[in-house]
This record gives C-alpha cells, sequence and structure tokens, in this order.
C-alpha cells in the first residue's frame, strides 16, 4: 500500500508541476501527514522529484516558445544564490519549525489566491 501512495503522490505532484501550480505546494503535505515522513526529508524529496519535472516542463515550454531569455541570468543567479542560503538556513532549523512556515505559508498563498478570484 505504501509504494502506491508514493506512485500516487508522485503522479499528483507531477501534474501539479507539470501545470506550473507547484507540485511541492501537495507533495510535501501528503508526504508528511499520509506517510509520516520528517519535514526535511519531505523537502528533500520534493526538491529531487522538482528537478527532473522541471527540466521536462522546461524542453516543453521551451518548444512551445514560453520561454523569454533576456535578462534570465539574473533571475537564474539571484535564485541559486537565495536557494542555498534557504538550504542552510532550513538544515539549522527544526522539522517542526519548517512545518509551521510552511502551513503558514500554505495558508497566506491561498488567503492570496481567494482574493484574486473575488476580485474579477
Amino acid at each position: 500500500m505504501t509504494i502506491f501512495l508514493y506512485i500516487l503522490f508522485g503522479f499528483l505532484g507531477g501534474i501539479f508541476g507539470g501545470l506550473g501550480m507547484g507540485g511541492g505546494t501537495l507533495l510535501i503535505p501528503l508526504l508528511t501527514i499520509f506517510l509520516g515522513l520528517d519535514q526535511k526529508l519531505s523537502q528533500g524529496i520534493n526538491l529531487l522529484s522538482f528537478l527532473i519535472m522541471a527540466l521536462i516542463a522546461l524542453v516543453i515550454h521551451y518548444k512551445n516558445g514560453y520561454i523569454k531569455t533576456k535578462r534570465l541570468g539574473y533571475i537564474i543567479l539571484s535564485g541559486l544564490a537565495f536557494s542555498a542560503v534557504g538550504a542552510v538556513l532550513a538544515g539549522f532549523l527544526p522539522s517542526k519549525v519548517l512545518r509551521m512556515a510552511f502551513g503558514v505559508f500554505l495558508c497566506l498563498l491561498s488567503v492570496i489566491e481567494f482574493i484574486k478570484v473575488f476580485k474579477k
């Protein structure tokens, strides 16, 4: 049953990631809540699966003309720098703090999305 859940959660995370909604916002809670994995382990699994999914999505989006390369270097460099800072910070923080911060992030994200929907 556990292997089935891993496959199902990977499928769901891949679908949401491919749609550009961020598979990790779904995958991390699924792994921590339903499979009881530690927050840091769930984040690590998400990052590794994200790399593979992102490469596939990048090729498809590039072929469809959705990638603009002008000033892309600035985004890549700042993303690399701040992801390194975030990874070091996550290594020092306890899993409970990471779990709470991720929960707050998801709540804020949902409030922002609801506001966007009701403004239209």
